[in-house]
């Protein structure tokens, strides 16, 4: 047997950390990474297991890599339930749970000896990324201390940990000096950055951090923020264009019922009034969030309560998903669950209206001249990306070739076509 290990990366932006820092482990003791199965002697599946549909694709891989190589181990958040993915697939040779980096190295050793000690110097500072070179993740912590009915976060990955603001700052300085010019912060609640640290005596928080952050010269654009009042403060840093005028933030419905009942945090506040708040503070913003339809209990009323509201917030970015049982979720309990043909139609919907409005606020920037980060080129155009627009979630600015420009270079770009999702433009200089 020689060096050579396949990975399989799935699931959120958080996941791809994870699989990041492993994959710079195991290049750090001289394993090679191969992409097929048939070219690897073991195959590391980092699992996602949200909801079903993920739970669905992740044993979609594991069978696979199984009949394709038969030597698997699995990580990640389905690893998580290890009782269910031993009985599944008997044969696997380890699994471990998510962000458990030191369990993983210790499975793969015992397979494949390591090659070397391991050797950071052997890798570039930043290690090993699955992004493209000019943007990059930054987890600020792990888990969530949240309790939403519908989401079992907390189970598979702990309560929430934040990372020590010195040693996120420090990671990004080193990818900034390494040729990042985009830094996307995620955790699955950004807002609630440093809490737990205050038991310790460490006072940090997400409006410091990304103050800090702003101060690095690139783009940084915050994940997953949720509607507590310290969100004012942070925008006030977008408007000071510390951080990107882009907010993304779950609010997953806008009726005060279905909100007690998923628990979500600040459910008491009036998120049509916070939202209205927020453009006063920065007119400029794009707001991103994601809804669900058919919870278990929601009334017509109350969906209808959400149509009203989208039509009125007129959100820029949503994304709308039906409702799903998922295994130890306490929503899986509540009464009166929606009909799957209704769900379905509550979502398409919903998506039909902010489809229309998209194309409008789209056609409102038609004529302006922006900034965007190139992401791509071709022998006739740019694909680029605006300060709106959140790499593979949001829009893309198409724009005419032009010589000199370089990906990941950020240029200005006048507005001249819309779409209901991209933006069409030209270069109007260069430096």
């Amino acid at each position: 047997m020689s060096n050579k290990i396949g990975f399989v990366s799935l699931g959120c932006p958080k996941n791809l950390v994870d699989s990041e820092h492993i994959m710079t482990r195991l290049c750090a003791e001289g394993y090679e990474l191969v992409g097929a199965y048939d070219e690897a002697d073991l195959v590391i599946i980092n699992t996602c297991g949200f909801i079903n549909s993920a739970i669905g694709e992740s044993c979609e891989v594991i069978e696979e890599a199984l009949e394709q190589n038969g030597n698997v181990i699995v990580t990640g958040c389905l690893g998580a339930r290890a009782e269910f993915v031993r009985e599944k697939y008997p044969d696997i040779i380890a699994v471990t749970g998510p962000h458990v980096y030191e369990e993983v190295m210790q499975a793969v050793n015992k397979v494949i000896p390591a090659p070397n000690q391991r050797d950071f110097s052997l890798l570039p500072p930043q290690g090993v990324r699955l992004t493209p070179s000019h943007y990059s993740y930054l987890k600020i912590a792990e888990g969530c201390s949240n309790r939403c009915t519908f989401c079992i976060i907390p189970q598979l990955r702990g309560d929430m940990f934040s990372r020590n603001s010195d040693e996120i700052i420090a990671e990004a300085e080193t990818l900034v000096e390494a040729g990042v010019r985009e830094l996307l912060v995620v955790a699955q609640d950004t807002s609630a950055y440093g809490f737990d640290l205050k038991k310790s005596g460490i006072e940090t928080n997400i409006y410091d951090l990304c103050d800090d952050l702003g101060d690095l010269g690139v783009w940084v654009r915050v994940h997953y923020l949720y509607p507590y009042k310290s969100v004012d403060r942070i925008i006030e840093l977008m408007v000071e264009r510390k951080i990107l005028p882009y907010l993304d933030i779950p609010f997953q419905h806008s009726n005060p019922r279905i909100l007690d009942l998923m628990r979500r945090p600040a459910y008491k506040e009036d998120i049509f009034k916070r939202v209205e708040r927020w453009r006063e503070i920065c007119p400029d913003i794009a707001i991103r969030s994601s809804f669900i339809a058919g919870f278990p209990g929601e009334t017509e009323a109350e969906f209808a309560d959400l149509m009203q509201f989208l039509a009125e917030a007129r959100l820029d970015r949503v994304g709308c998903f039906a409702y799903s049982d998922v295994d130890g979720a306490m929503a899986n309990d509540l009464p009166d669950p929606v009909d799957e043909e209704e769900k379905h139609d509550r979502v398409e919907r919903v998506m039909l209206q902010q489809a229309q409005i998209s194309r409008e606020k789209l056609e409102e920037k038609v004529g302006i001249t922006t900034d965007v980060i190139v992401d791509d080129i071709t022998e006739d155009q740019l694909i680029c990306r605006s300060m709106w627009d959140a790499p593979e979630i949001d829009g893309q600015v198409f724009v005419d070739f032009a010589e000199g420009v370089e990906i990941g270079d950020i240029v200005p770009v006048l507005i001249d076509t819309s779409d209901e999702h991209d933006l069409w433009g030209k270069v109007v200089e260069l430096d």
